[in-house]
């Protein structure tokens, strides 16, 4: 969404907001009327465009209807861990990670509280990952990593050396790293990756208000490291994988009902506090997934 504050967003999928025009991103409610012939009234639907208002009429070919039992009556998580971020995390991981069970890869996550970050964690554990690391920047994300999502370990990159303590908590190397930041961070990370190791180009949100391409390019020293260690770092987008996305729905449901994948969010009430919750997202002020609920009718 930060993208699409651009002329150019960077991405084929995501259109410019456009001025004096109705904002909009991802969003869920319910149907009220139609005359579509596969929705009717109390239906549960979905889009990747849904405008900031209350109450829209919409093109029925562009809305999903979504089962609530797939995430037990939560609705809000079709919007991150049963839904894009999931896909986005479930999916880079097994197209771009290159996991291989009781191989005692190490994981490190960075922006691992976020959305996609405080899933990918899990999600490389359950796949085979024998340690999986998270950075953040706060202690209280740390500990949330730690002692609810099960990460060996967290490190806070806004406290000391980051290089020293990735080093301590990765002892043997890095051999997967599912970036969500880029920037001084990454490269700090990718310095420490193994031979043959794999990078998971999930977002760069360091990097989304400067003027540079995506995925941005590395300091040649980095890249120097990068290409010596046959390091991959190839740009993933999850709606390339469309044929992916009803088996791995059902995959985060299935972890999600067995207690295997905790889900986190941050919820704000209230359209007019929109801006408020982008600004504090944008600022690290989340833990998971930042869900805003607009409508009166309780979702």
């Amino acid at each position: 969404m930060r993208c699409k504050m651009n002329d150019d967003t960077g991405t084929d999928y995501l259109a410019p907001w456009q001025l004096s025009q109705v904002a909009d991103g991802g969003g869920i409610g319910v149907v009220e009327e139609s005359r579509h012939t596969n929705l009717t009234k109390g239906d549960f639907v979905t889009s990747f465009y849904w405008p900031w208002q209350t109450r829209a009429i919409l093109d029925g070919n562009s809305l999903e209807k979504v089962d609530p039992q797939l995430v037990d009556g939560h609705l809000s998580y079709f919007l991150g861990a049963i839904g894009m971020p999931g896909l986005t995390s479930l999916i880079g991981i097994q197209e771009k990670g290159h996991i291989v069970a009781g191989s005692n890869q190490t994981m490190v996550v960075s922006g691992a509280a976020g959305a996609c970050g405080s899933l990918a964690g899990q999600i490389g554990r359950l796949l085979g990952c024998s340690r999986v690391v998270g950075i953040c920047g706060t202690h209280e994300k740390c500990l949330f990593l730690t002692s609810e999502l099960g990460f060996d370990a967290a490190v806070n990159y806004k406290k000391g050396n980051v290089a020293e303590q990735l080093r301590e908590s990765c002892p043997a190397g890095v051999d997967v790293y599912f970036d969500n930041v880029g920037g001084g961070i990454s490269d700090t990370v990718i310095s420490q990756m193994n031979q043959n190791s794999h990078i998971i180009l999930c977002g760069q949100i360091s990097q989304y208000n400067k003027d540079v391409p995506y995925p941005p390019p590395l300091p040649p020293a980095v890249e120097a490291v990068q290409k010596a260690r046959n390091i991959t770092r190839e740009r993933f987008m999850v709606l390339n994988y469309k044929d992916k996305f009803e088996p791995g729905i059902l995959q985060l449901s299935q972890w999600f009902k067995e207690g295997k994948l905790k889900i986190k969010e941050t919820v704000i009430n209230g359209l007019e506090n929109m801006g408020a919750a982008f600004q504090s997202m944008m600022t690290g002020g989340n833990i998971g997934k930042q869900i805003v609920c607009i409508s009166e009718i309780s979702l």
